[in-house]
C-alpha cells in the first residue's frame, strides 16, 4: 500500500505476452476517468528517460545473465520509483503502471527461475512501502497470447524465449495472485475484447470501496 499521500492509488497492470495490456489499460483510464479522478499513466521498464534507456538494453541485448537482467530491471524500477511514482503520488495523483515489481518475480523470479526470495529482497530494498494498492493480472495461456503476437512485428529478446519460460511466467503470477488475493483481480484475458471489458469495470465496481 502506497503510503505518500493518503488519497493517492497506486493501481498495476500485469500480464505475459499477448494478453491485452493494452486494451485493459485504456479501460481502466476510462474507469478513472468516470470517477473524476486525477492520475498519470506509465510503465515498467521504462516510464522516465534513464529508465527507458535501461529497457533498451533490457528488450534487445544479444545476451544478459538472468542476476544482470535482475539488476538492470530493479535499476531501471528505482529511477521510476524516484523520478516519477513518488513525486506523482506525493501531489495526490493515482498512478496507472503497466507492470511493476510484480512483474519481476514473474519474469526473473519465475521465468529465469531466480526464485521469489531474491526477488523479494531487492522489492523490500527498492521498491519498499512503494507497494501497489490494487492489481488487475491479465491472466492468459501461453499459447494462446504468443500465438496473438506472432505477427506484431520483429520479436524482442524476450519473446523469442521458450514456451516452457512463459508457463513459468504464468504461473509465478498466479501464485503471486493466490497470494495476495485482496490486492489482485484476475482477468481471464482469453475472452472478448466486450467480455474482458466487463471483467475490469466490475473489479473496480468491487474495490471501489477500498480505494476511494
Amino acid at each position: 500500500m502506497t503510503s505518500i499521500n493518503s488519497k493517492a492509488r497506486l493501481i498495476t497492470l500485469e500480464g505475459s505476452e499477448g494478453a491485452g495490456k493494452t486494451t485493459a489499460l485504456n479501460v481502466i483510464c476510462e474507469i478513472l476517468q468516470q470517477w473524476d479522478i486525477d492520475f498519470i499513466r506509465t510503465r515498467e521498464p521504462g516510464g522516465e528517460p534513464t529508465s527507458e534507456k535501461i529497457r533498451d538494453i533490457l528488450l534487445h541485448s544479444e545476451h544478459l545473465h538472468a542476476k544482470t537482467e535482475l539488476l538492470l530491471m530493479f535499476a531501471a524500477r528505482n529511477e521510476h520509483i524516484e523520478n516519477v511514482v513518488k513525486p506523482a503520488l506525493a501531489q495526490g495523483k493515482w498512478v496507472i503502471s503497466d507492470r511493476y515489481v510484480d512483474a519481476s518475480y514473474a519474469y526473473q523470479g519465475g521465468g529465469r527461475k531466480l526464485g521469489f526470495e531474491i526477488v523479494q529482497w531487492m522489492d523490500n530494498f527498492i521498491v519498499a512501502d512503494i507497494q501497489a494498492d490494487f492489481t488487475i493480472l491479465m491472466d492468459i495461456e501461453p499459447e494462446i497470447g504468443l500465438e496473438r503476437i506472432k505477427n506484431r512485428g520483429q520479436a524482442d529478446r524476450i519473446e523469442l524465449e521458450s514456451m516452457d519460460f512463459f508457463h513459468r511466467i504464468t504461473n509465478a503470477y498466479r501464485e503471486k495472485a493466490a497470494e495476495n488475493p485482496d490486492r489482485y483481480a484476475v482477468i481471464d484475458a482469453s475472452k472478448t475484447i466486450r467480455q474482458v471489458t466487463r471483467s475490469i469495470q466490475l473489479a473496480f465496481i468491487q474495490h471501489r470501496d477500498k480505494l476511494l
